[in-house]
């Protein structure tokens, strides 16, 4: 669905919200913080904002962010688990202004980690980009996939199937899907006002994945790292541009 320049403006808003959250989620992330202090954080900036999460109750989920670290891919659900140094964490989430939301993920390190996964973050958001500068009006939109796994597979790591990208507008999650790889056809044709959320998850290992038994976290079959980056990015006549960037 094409956007209109009211319904964008809406939507670059719902974005900055987003961008905030993670801003003040990436500066406590420390050794010793639990993920559910990092999910009172970013509710704190949601009430300051006058947003609403399109995260808490969506499907049940019972938080305004995701926090997944280490092995877990997505959707992981803030709680007691203390962050140790060493670790990496997704941190996933949106908000909603006027009817409108935005939706964007990172992957941070908690103190000092590996050299792996440190390359694993690097290449996962470099992935991202490759992607969003494929979102060129006239272009086709499997070619984001295909720019996400070339440039996570030259890196030797492989990208989630299962977890996909969306079209986002006034649901979170929208038709087209995006998938992060070639799936061997192009996708529609873009064109401008067209919104999406580009979402790379790419992990160290395989790219298998199984379910915890809450129904939630995503975890890579083989307990290898994961990383997970996201942005809310619209097709327009000058390019790409991103909302949920500070």
């Amino acid at each position: 669905m094409r956007r209109s320049a009211d319904e964008l403006n809406k939507m670059r808003k719902a974005g900055k919200v987003v961008a905030e959250m993670h801003e003040a989620t990436r500066a406590a992330i420390r050794p010793g913080v639990t993920t559910m202090q990092l999910n009172e954080i970013a509710a704190e900036v949601l009430a300051k904002r006058g947003a609403r999460s399109n995260f808490l109750n969506y499907h049940g989920f019972p938080a305004v962010i995701c926090t997944s670290p280490n092995d877990m891919i997505v959707h992981g659900i803030p709680g007691g688990y203390v962050l140790e140094e060493g670790d990496i964490i997704s941190i996933d989430c949106g908000a909603i202004v006027e009817g409108y939301h935005g939706d964007a993920a990172f992957t941070a390190g908690v103190g000092q980690i590996s050299s792996e996964a440190s390359r694993l973050i690097e290449v996962t958001e470099r992935s991202l980009w490759a992607g969003i500068d494929e979102l060129v009006i006239g272009n086709r939109l499997h070619e984001v996939g295909r720019a996400v796994q070339k440039v996570a597979e030259s890196a030797r790591f492989s990208v989630v199937r299962e977890y996909v990208g969306h079209a986002i507008g006034t649901a979170m999650h929208e038709s087209p899907q995006v998938p992060n790889y070639w799936p061997g056809t192009p996708g529609p044709t873009l064109k401008e006002g067209m919104v999406f959320a580009i979402e790379p998850m790419v992990n160290v290992g395989s790219y298998e994945t199984y379910v915890l038994e809450d129904g939630w976290g995503v975890m890579t079959q083989d307990g290898a790292l994961s990383a997970h980056f996201e942005h809310t990015i619209a097709v327009t006549k000058n390019g790409p541009e991103v909302f949920t960037i500070a």
